[in-house]
């Protein structure tokens, strides 16, 4: 499935313990920017500003310049941006003398499921491309990357469609009540439960593996278990948050430094193996089906509108974030 570079004197261990290191650099970055206001708007406002001046200027023949690597690094830090306006904007009017807070404005709960549904859709896209244009396996015109398309790609881009399609109950965001323990204002989303993050999982990783084969190790792997795992553990019910901005640092990392997954020792690239390539994105398919039957269920069964009214309110695990909240 993966083959590690040998001859440039990696070994397996050295590679995993290079994978250790990213994901928990990824791990510990997101719980420092979102337990701490400054440091949040210094890694998503002030560090993107910096960068772009110097991906276009003194580091233009080294970074991507493509479409596709620039709508991602921008739309993911557009959407950590926002998140972080939802948590923390608030004020008082000086018309009325009521006090106001973003997280408590419809329009502004519209926002994350409109980022999250934009960057599938670019995914989508390229998945698509992919299956269309390289049906034989080539060499990708803006990266320089090889890519074998097939059936998976479209399967995957279904799948893909239908994770838009289940995306539930964002009139439901709220703001995680401070603690002692957690002062994080966390942007929690109690109806995005774990079987929609599983789903979108496997339908991101199928997506890199088809997409970005050589570098699926880390973006596909250690970048999607990151958010993931703050999800279900210190960092409950705010995994697009979670995933937001381990995704704008990793793209911000990826831009700068791309010779880190593109050359040397600790670059893995794909086997082109047929089977792992199906059986990644027909899994993907599969749990993204599941997922939206179950939804028309629950919809059904409780009439309740799942987009504009919350569809789980019944669940253990929505209650339990629900009670997170301030």
């Amino acid at each position: 499935m993966f083959r590690f570079n040998y001859d440039a004197g990696a070994s397996a261990v050295m590679v995993w313990l290079v994978w250790i290191l990213v994901f928990a650099i990824l791990f510990i970055a997101n719980e420092l920017s979102r337990r701490y206001i400054s440091v949040g708007f210094i890694c998503f406002i002030v560090l993107p500003g910096i960068l772009s001046v110097l991906w276009f200027t003194v580091l233009k023949d080294t970074t991507y310049t493509d479409w596709f690597h620039l709508a991602k690094v921008y739309s993911s830090t557009a959407g950590c941006i926002g998140f972080w306006c939802i948590r923390h904007l608030h004020g008082t009017s000086k018309k009325t003398g009521k006090t106001w807070r973003l997280s408590e404005n419809k329009w502004a709960l519209c926002f994350p499921p409109l980022i999250l549904a934009i960057n599938i859709l670019e995914a989508v896209a390229r998945d698509i491309q992919v299956g269309l244009t390289y049906p034989q396996g080539g060499i990708l015109a803006d990266d320089a990357m090889y890519v074998l398309g097939g059936s998976w790609n479209f399967m995957n881009a279904a799948a893909g469609i239908l994770n838009i399609i289940t995306i539930t109950g964002w009139f439901g965001i709220c703001i995680r009540r401070v603690t002692k323990k957690d002062g994080s204002k966390d942007m929690l989303w109690p109806d995005m439960l774990w079987f929609w993050i599983i789903a979108y999982d496997l339908w991101n990783f199928a997506y890199t593996y088809n997409c970005l084969p050589g570098h699926a190790w880390y973006c596909g792997f250690a970048l999607l278990l990151a958010p993931t795992l703050c999800a279900f553990t210190i960092g409950k019910g705010a995994w697009l948050q979670h995933r937001a901005q381990t995704l704008a640092l990793w793209c911000m990392f990826a831009q700068t430094f791309p010779a880190f997954i593109d050359e040397g020792a600790f670059a893995v690239a794909s086997t082109y193996n047929r089977t792992p390539l199906f059986f990644w994105s027909f899994a993907a398919l599969a749990a993204n089906i599941i997922v939206c039957i179950y939804m028309i269920y629950k919809a059904i069964k409780t009439k309740r509108n799942p987009y504009t009214s919350e569809l789980y309110v019944d669940l253990e695990k929505y209650k339990e974030i629900k009670a997170l909240a301030e």
